[in-house]
Formats: structure tokens, C-alpha cells, sequence
């Protein structure tokens, strides 16, 4: 099923720039060796990144240059450059027309710290995981090296970190409001979510002469300019007033958010500014945006059209070389250990999880490959990719059972403005058949040379449980002894504000899941992820979570702590403790638990591994500040033990400082209900 959209120039109907001689380039170049090799004296594109250069369709350089490239265009790659200065930028020579620079496939302070702000000291995305080797906002950093190279190229940001970082933000590694990224990187033109057809018409017009200025109407671009006269404004910006832009009107409309300025000082204009943000996400019905910053106007246009399936099809079909650059030699680079057995199906989420920035970038429209151009794939791993033993490890994307999903109205569709298809309940006009993906995975496991296909993506369990077959499907042949899934919690104050389904959807689908395995004669696990500390969590429900844990012989190894990534609807209500999912309106807005301290959020993380001796200390301080000392003890359904095993929870329990004149500091507790 396709989606209905707006009329849209495809994509493999563009003229090409120039007739291409011969074959497409073994690699796109690194070098000026390799330019020569290929008869180049000049690039027309040059695309900066801050991954190592890996030509293969899970990595967004590759995608984009060999689209342009596709189109006749001469596309260099400079990877991981050495930004102390601007000389390692001038590698490939003064582009024509003009630089691309992303951050790569992570956002780099997402990629670089942990959610407590700790230092990585590895990268999975370069030669030998060693970390280094991009600085902090890698993409502001490259944008300003490459303008400093040569002066006189439009410089043209996109890839996830740019994408989310459009508008002003909420930066949390530095705990302040960030201006957009295109006003910091000083670049010409900002492209935000998947970016293929938007980055070929900025080429070509650019090829044609025209100026990146030009290019204001291009969907999904962000730049400055002005307002231009025959647009009528709606403002967003006024938080005594309860219209929030949302006022539909006829010819051209621009919504007003809240400046840079206000959104810095003002919290709850912050919230006003991320609702209405999400609110206009939906290519059907988006009007664009604009943000005063200073004594300029940020204008954001629409979002991008999705892509058809048949362009979806030709994207991932390009002739990459499906493996590192030559120039890392055998260093293994550990993100192309993971994807290259992988196959991608699919793209979007219509989930709209809050703390998850894929709807962001890459919107809330399935956008899906057909069953033909998947098979081409498989075939294609099995015959040149080196190593390969017949295993796919994965075919999926943001989920793995969303392929082929949409929704069953296209007019009801283009007028959607819900953020989840499937929060608080599914959509009744959302196909939830997994008739097609059923298939698919059969033949996919019927393709010659393929011993087993293995789904890695994400489960999301609330829809599988309503595809009998689909669990039958996915148990008996595609999983390799466990299974990862995300309920995310187990109670309701904190579900409700990630938008995720009750437990009991989780305990239907470990019934199906297990009464599946056995009938198949395996023995098989789920592996359930949660969340420590997001907004809306108190003590309490870590608590609860815990004892559900204990109940349910869970012991995590790995625990996730809430990163509070730009832009994401969680996010806000970090920054602000307001639920901007409700309105947002000056004295009436609904607060929101939040947790930013980091003994608190440590102690979120530790009630997740409750198992784990060195939280014992603090859990015990912890339950007994709640007035829970009855969950301390050596009973089944106690929590902690009442005494500390020699040599053990060390750091727990060492104590903390007394400043003068002051006692003992006091433990307190978030957001806990007085016990009757």
C-alpha cells in the first residue's frame, strides 16, 4: 500500500547532470589518487562525515553519494578528518558545487558520552572502535573547517544530528538551550530526515546556477529567511493565549513558535514550541515553521514526502561496494561487524514513543522496500560479502514488524495529526496484517545458500500479539535463543509519558511467545528492556518495577538510564517538567515528574539491577527514606538483604561529605504516595 501524499517529482526522473562513462566508481573517492584514477580533476560534491566511510545502505554518506553520483554528479568523501584545522577539508580539492557535511549515523554527543554524561572511550563507527576521532557537535565543527577551507562553497548540513538539532534545543550534556545548528555552523542550507529527495533538487538547482537561497521551497530545508508577504502567520508564541497555530486557514500559512530567546528563558514556551513542532509532522498536512533567532527568522519547510516503495527499491539498489573504504585495511570497524549480514526493509515508525527521536528524523510513515528488491539483497550478501556463513542476522529497521504496515484511508492519513498510531490503543484505521512480512520472511529463508534469518530489529509486542501467526512465524524460525524486546516499564505513571502500552500487552505476547516455543520444542527467553529515570518516574514505581523484576526472576545485566536526545517529546519534559503532549498554556500546563540529579538518577538505574551487591547500600537507605523497610531482608518477596556481604558495595557505601556546621545529609525520595 502505498501513501497518499502530495504531487512530488520522483526520483529516478531527474536528467542526469552528465553522461557517466563506464561503471560507477569502486569506491567514492578519498583521495586525489583516487580521483585521478577515475579521471577527475575536481569534485562537484564533496561530503564530509563524521563515521569511517562505509559503502554499504545502512550508512547514510553512502546512501547520499551514491544517489548523486546516480545522477551524474562527481562525489568525494573526506571521513573522520583531523579538525584542528581546515587543511584536511582541502583533501579532495574546491568542490563545484558544494560541501555536505553530517555528523554520521549517531548524533556525536549521543555517540561520545554516556546518559551520565561520562566519556565513551570507544566508536563503534570507526576503524578498531577507538573513540577520539570527532569532536563534540561534529557537524557544527566540520561546517565551520569547511567554510574556513574555501570560503566562497555553499556549505550544506544534514544526517541525523543536524536533523535534530533544526530548531533551537535543548542541549543536555550542556544542561542549556542550543540555538539551531544551522545558525551556529554559519552553513548555507540545513536538510532534516531522510534527505534523498531533497538533496537531489539543492544539486541540481545549485548545478543549474541558482543560489542555496533559492531553495527555500524545497520540502524538508531549513534556512534563513524572511517571511515573505503573502504568507499568513498563526502564532504559536503567546502563552496566555490557548490558540496554539493550530487553526487550519486556507493559502499560504507559516506557524510562529516561540523565538530562540523566549524558548531559552522560558520554559513552558519551550513545551509550547516542542507540541507544536511535533503536532506539524505529518507531510499530508504540515505547514512550515518559523523561529526568530536574534534579528533573523529560521524558516523550517514541511517535512520530506516519503519514499515509494520503487524508490525505495532504487535507493537500496545503487551499486555500493557493500564494505569498508580499502584504506582502513583489515581494521574491523565494530558497527559494520553488526549490519553486514543485515538487511534493511523498511523505514519510519508510526510508534511515537516520546523519548525516541526516530519519528523526528525519519517520521511516523512506513516507507517499504518490495518483496523482490529484499531477495535481490539477501543474494547479494550471500554472494559478496566476505565471511558470510548463511546467516542474515537481520531484516527489519526502526522496527521489525512494521513492514508494509499503513494506514487503511489515505484521506483520514493526510489529515492525521496523532503522534502514535498505536498510543493509548491501535488505530481502528491502522492495518496491523503481518500477512506480508510473514511471507517475505519465508522466502527470504528459502533463498539458496541461506541456512536461517534472524530478526534483531525490535519487536513491537502490542502488534504481534494481534498475528497468531506472525509469533508462530517468528519463534519457530527467527530466533537464536532470545529475544529483545521493550515494554520499557511496568507502571503506569512513567508508560504514559513514553506513550507505550500497558504490562499486560507485554504478558500476552510472553504467553503467545512461550506457548509458541514450546510447541516448536525450543527453549527460548525473552529479554525485556527498561528505562531507568524518565520523566514521570518516581521512586516508587522503580520500586514496583523492581519487585515485578524479582517476581518474574529477572536479573538485567544491562541497563539503560533516559538520555535526553534533541528534540525528542521527552526531552522537553526533561528540560521543563512540563507534559507538552497536552497544551501548553502560561499557569494552566500539566507538570511532570522529572529526574536530574544524578544520585537520583543512580539510584533509578540501581532499583534495575536490584540483584547487583554494590546497590545494596544505597537501595537500603533508599527503601528505608520510602517508610519500605519491609522490603529489606532475606525473605523471596523482599528486595535487598538487611546485611552487606564483606567486601562488597564499596562504592555505595562510601560515605559522603559533612560540610561544617551541618549533619548528616539527608536521603530524599521523589515523587513517593504516603503509605495506608
Amino acid at each position: 500500500m502505498e501513501t497518499q501524499a502530495p504531487a512530488v517529482k520522483p526520483l529516478t526522473s531527474w536528467f542526469r547532470q552528465q553522461p557517466q562513462s563506464g561503471r560507477a566508481a569502486p569506491f567514492l573517492p578519498m583521495s586525489q589518487a583516487e580521483m585521478k584514477a577515475l579521471g577527475w580533476d575536481t569534485c562537484d560534491i564533496v561530503i564530509v562525515t563524521g563515521d569511517a566511510y562505509i559503502d554499504h545502505p545502512s550508512f547514510g554518506m553512502a546512501i547520499i553519494g551514491r544517489l548523486l553520483e546516480a545522477q551524474g554528479f562527481r562525489v568525494g568523501i573526506i571521513a573522520q578528518p583531523d579538525w584542528h584545522s581546515a587543511e584536511p577539508f582541502k583533501a579532495l580539492g574546491k568542490p563545484k558545487l558544494f560541501f555536505g557535511v553530517t555528523g554520521g549515523n549517531m548524533d556525536s554527543m549521543v555517540n561520545r558520552y554516556t546518559a551520565d554524561r561520562r566519556l565513551r572511550h570507544d566508536d563503534a563507527y570507526t576503524p578498531g572502535g577507538e573513540g577520539g576521532k570527532r569532536p563534540d557537535r561534529c557537524t557544527l565543527v566540520y561546517a565551520q573547517r569547511c567554510r574556513e577551507a574555501f570560503k566562497d562553497v555553499p556549505v550544506i548540513l544534514g544526517g541525523i544530528e543536524a536533523s535534530l538539532r533544526r530548531i533551537a534545543h535543548y542541549d543536555y550534556w550542556s544542561d542549556k538551550v542550543r540555538r539551531s545548528m544551522l545558525a551556529d555552523a554559519k552553513a548555507d542550507l540545513l536538510l532534516y530526515g531522510n534527505a534523498e529527495r531533497a538533496i537531489l533538487e539543492v544539486a541540481h538547482r545549485l548545478a543549474a546556477g541558482e543560489a542555496p537561497r533559492a531553495c527555500a521551497d524545497i520540502r524538508g530545508v531549513a534556512l534563513f529567511r524572511p517571511v515573505p508577504a503573502h504568507y499568513t502567520e498563526l502564532d504559536a508564541s503567546d502563552l496566555d493565549s490557548a490558540e496554539e497555530g493550530a487553526e487550519r486557514r486556507a493559502g499560504d500559512v507559516v506557524i510562529r513558535l516561540p523565538s530562540c530567546e523566549q524558548v531559552e528563558q522560558d520554559r513552558e514556551a519551550y513545551a509550547r514550541a516542542s507540541r507544536v513542532l511535533h503536532r506539524e509532522s505529518n507531510p499530508g498536512n504540515a505547514r512550515p515553521l518559523v523561529q526568530r533567532h536574534g534579528d533573523r527568522d529560521l524558516w523550517l519547510n514541511a517535512p520530506p514526502i516519503p519514499l515509494t516503495s520503487a524508490e525505495m527499491d532504487a535507493v537500496y539498489e545503487l551499486p555500493y561496494a557493500r564494505a569498508p573504504h580499502p584504506s582502513y585495511g583489515n581494521a574491523k570497524i565494530p558497527a559494520w561487524e553488526m549490519i553486514r549480514f543485515s538487511v534493511t526493509i523498511m523505514r519510519g515508525c508510526f510508534g511515537g514513543c516520546s523519548f525516541c527521536s526516530i519519528t523526528e528524523h525519519e517520521g511516523r510513515i512506513i516507507q517499504s522496500r518490495s518483496e523482490g528488491s529484499i531477495l535481490r539483497e539477501i543474494e547479494r550478501v550471500r554472494d559478496k560479502t566476505a565471511g558470510f556463513t548463511g546467516v542474515i542476522s537481520d531484516i527489519g529497521g526502526p522496527t521489525a514488524n512494521m513492514y508494509r504496515m499503513a494506514c487503511k484511508d489515505r484521506d483520514a492519513e493526510a489529515a492525521c495529526r496523532r503522534a502514535s498510531c498505536v498510543y493509548p490503543a491501535i488505530c481502528p484505521n491502522l492495518d496491523t496484517s503481518h500477512e506480508q512480512l510473514i511471507k517475505l520472511y519465508r522466502k527470504a529463508r528459502e533463498v539458496p545458500g541461506v541456512k536461517k534469518v534472524m530478526i534483531a530489529s525490535g519487536v513491537r509486542y502490542d502488534l504481534a500479539v494481534h498475528s497468531p501467526d506472525y509469533v508462530k512465524e517468528l519463534v519457530s524460525h527467527h530466533v537464536g535463543g532470545y529475544l529483545k524486546i521493550a515494554p520499557e516499564h511496568t507502571e503506569r505513571g512513567p508508560l504514559e509519558m513514553m506513550r507505550k502500552p500497558g504490562i499486560a500487552s507485554y504478558h500476552r505476547f510472553k504467553q503467545m511467545f512461550d506457548a509458541a516455543a514450546a510447541r516448536a520444542g525450543k527453549q527460548y527467553f525473552l529479554i525485556p528492556y527498561f528505562i531507568a529515570a524518565h520523566p514521570g518516574t518516581t521512586d516508587e514505581d522503580m520500586m514496583n518495577l523492581a519487585l515485578w523484576l524479582k517476581r518474574n526472576r529477572y536479573r538485567a545485566d544491562q541497563v539503560q538510564t533516559f538520555l535526553p536526545s534533541p528534540m525528542a517529546t521527552s526531552t522537553a519534559m526533561h528540560h521543563t517538567a512540563i507534559n507538552p503532549m497536552r497544551a501548553v498554556r502560561r499557569g494552566a500546563s500539566e507538570p511532570v515528574v522529572v529526574i536530574k540529579g544524578l544520585r537520583q538518577r543512580r539510584l533509578h538505574k540501581a532499583f534495575l539491577r536490584y540483584h547487583d551487591p554494590d546497590n545494596w547500600p544505597v537501595l537500603r537507605e533508599a527503601l528505608k527514606a520510602m517508610g519500605r523497610s519491609d522490603l529489606i531482608g532475606g525473605r523471596p518477596d523482599q528486595l535487598v538483604p538487611a546485611l552487606q556481604p564483606p567486601g562488597t558495595g564499596k562504592a555505595a557505601a562510601t560515605p559522603r561529605p559533612v560540610r561544617p556546621g551541618k549533619g548528616a545529609p539527608r536521603f530524599t525520595t521523589k515523587g513517593v504516595r504516603p503509605r495506608r
